[in-house]
């Protein structure tokens, strides 16, 4: 998994390089799962095109034929590797349901993808103890509450901040200042897509990113200027969006 974050890290110090895009499936279980692509195709291509021996030279990229191609668990993956170091049962519970993949067009490496395989509330509650650890680039909107029927939509939850701890956590304290100042540059496009196996019955509460795209999706796209923005001034700014579904 180091190797993938370094990837990501990486990528992210080219500007503009990299797209995220998310998908939330909320089931009538009350479980959701989650899948998040991270495409770096432009930073890869931008490497080559600097020098280009440059992915031949890195280690972690000379290491990307070496990652699994279809869906592995975090559980597999550190067994595999010989580095798995806990015992604790809620844990391993938590990477059997953790999994990541790389991807590829025309053979050659495009990114990769994580996905959180029908996680429950207390899933999630696990998830954040195990990520402060790890430091995962989650989408924030995973931590939103569902119970089967209706989402409660944080809108505090439309930032980056586990992208950016991610960030620091793989950098030195130098780099990791910059990060802040220039995260809003890092990224082309980031949206999250939510999901939901029954009917939408209604929305309560606006935000200017979030929008309805049919009668079982709703689509968040987030305004990276106006985020870092202390003086954008959005329209619609509830803190709590509402959608019951039949």
């Amino acid at each position: 998994m180091k190797k993938i974050l370094f990837l990501f890290t990486a990528a992210l110090f080219v500007l503009q390089s990299c797209t995220i895009n998310s998908e939330i499936v909320y089931h009538k279980d009350a479980a959701s799962t989650s899948v998040t692509d991270i495409d770096m195709r432009q930073f890869i291509s931008e490497m080559k095109a600097m020098t280009p021996d440059s992915l031949k030279q890195q280690k972690e990229f000379g290491d990307f034929d070496k990652l699994p191609t279809v869906w592995t668990s975090f559980l597999d993956i550190q067994q595999k590797e010989g580095k798995l170091k806990t015992k604790d049962p809620d844990s391993i519970r938590i990477m059997k349901k953790i999994f990541m993949k790389t991807n590829k067009e025309n053979n050659e490496p495009a990114g990769f993808s994580l996905k959180m395989d029908h996680f429950t509330q207390a899933d999630y509650q696990l998830l954040s103890n195990y990520n402060k650890k790890e430091k995962l680039p989650l989408d924030q909107n995973i931590f939103n509450d569902w119970d089967g029927k209706t989402l409660t939509i944080s809108t505090e939850n439309f930032n980056l901040k586990n992208i950016e701890e991610t960030l620091k956590s793989k950098t030195s304290k130098e780099e990791a200042e910059k990060v802040e100042g220039m995260i809003s540059m890092f990224f082309k496009s980031i949206g999250t897509t939510l999901k939901f196996e029954n009917k939408i019955k209604s929305i309560t509460g606006k935000h200017d990113w979030v929008k309805k795209i049919d009668n079982y999706t709703v689509k968040i796209d987030y305004d990276l200027k106006a985020m870092y923005d202390p003086e954008a001034k959005l329209k619609n700014t509830d803190k709590k969006i509402i959608i019951v579904t039949e």
